[in-house]
């Protein structure tokens, strides 16, 4: 493996070297490619503007891959994130902090790339359903592979971006793509779209549950789990750096959040009522907008420091996203659009 790592700090010192004057494109590359823009925005996005079916098969696909990333990357095979590095025996190691970035300090393993993996597995049935589409209206090939080819240059592109801003190295970013598509194209079609509410709270036990007792056994083995934590600490210049995000019970949070409270959303009157209608254009286009605002505000409001809150915190504005997006907004929209085209009698 020591090959794989020495080639991977060449490349990342080349990338940072012959690439320094599009260090904002790859730092807004990885800001896309956070998995979770998945539940703040390619889900809002997709279910509005796309198709509803589509965008809970985001969502799920999206939390599932995040589920199996963080039990590989955590709990199985805990691989050396980028900034081992610094306990490594490379003479070039100082050579390779041209700059100092934020990603640095992620206190994950390294393998595979969540953001590679987990946005590889949810857009799949983006480009799936737009290939499908195209391929009914035009005959270039072309055309129609426009939708994959977007992919695999977003899928580029973010996987460029973690390396170039030290967080992964290169057969990382390299497996997180190839099972993000391998997970898109295996678990596509058995997406749950609408089950029992006994299924979403079943579902978001055992996500819970079978993390939680991979984690005690591990511990029971004597296995420190904490390691990355502690050297993440240790390195990071900036402690403000060191995010609460990227531990892993922040992720397993998030999913067991999101399948709670889109069972909740999809058996709340609010969505029962305009089940069987379908809103216009613009009513689509405003509820797109809005949830993109309301959700990025509720995602970055309320973080407290202490670690028990936070948890708590998380979990219920997780929970809320499916609702705002599945039942609040769609009534909320639809109410006052209707009032407006409704004719006023003198």
């Amino acid at each position: 493996m020591d090959v794989f790592y020495a080639s991977g700090v060449w490349f990342a010192e080349m990338l940072q070297v012959n690439l320094a004057c599009l260090e904002n494109f790859w730092l807004w590359a990885s800001f896309l490619g956070d998995p979770k823009r998945i539940f703040i925005i390619y889900f809002p996005f997709t279910y509005f503007l796309l198709d509803q079916k589509v965008g809970v098969k985001v969502l799920w696909l999206g939390l599932i891959s995040e589920w199996l990333n963080v039990v590989c990357k955590w709990f199985l095979f805990g691989e050396r994130p980028f900034w081992w590095v610094f306990e490594s025996g490379f003479s070039r190691k100082e050579e390779v902090l041209l700059r100092q970035f934020p990603a640095t300090c992620e206190t994950g393993p390294g393998s595979p790339s969540g953001h590679c993996m987990i946005n590889g597995a949810a857009l799949w049935p983006v480009v799936t359903t737009l290939t499908t589409w195209l391929s009914q209206h035009s005959k270039s090939w072309m055309v129609k592979a426009a939708p994959f080819t977007v992919y695999l240059l977003l899928e580029l592109a973010v996987g460029i971006s973690r390396v170039f801003i030290l967080a992964h190295f290169p057969h990382q970013v390299i497996g997180g793509i190839l099972v993000g598509i391998a997970l898109g194209w295996l678990l596509e079609p058995w997406v749950p779209l609408e089950r029992k509410l006994s299924f979403y709270l079943w579902a978001a036990l055992s996500l819970c549950l079978s993390a939680m007792i991979t984690y005690w056994a591990l511990l029971a083995l004597g296995v420190d789990l904490n390691w990355s934590i502690t050297l993440a600490t240790k390195w990071c210049s900036n402690p403000e750096w060191i995010r609460m995000e990227t531990r892993p019970f922040s992720s397993l949070c998030r999913d067991v959040a999101t399948v709670l409270g889109l069972g909740l959303a999809l058996h709340s009157s609010s969505y029962t009522q305009l089940k069987g209608k379908r809103p216009s254009w613009p009513q689509r286009v405003w509820c797109a907008g809005l949830a993109l605002v309301l959700l990025q505000l509720l995602s970055e409001m309320a973080q407290p420091q202490d670690v028990t809150l936070w948890y708590g915190l998380s979990f219920v504005k997780y929970a809320t996203f499916p609702w705002v997006v599945v039942a609040l907004l769609p009534k909320a929209v639809y109410a006052v659009t209707s009032d407006a085209t409704q004719p006023h009698n003198d």
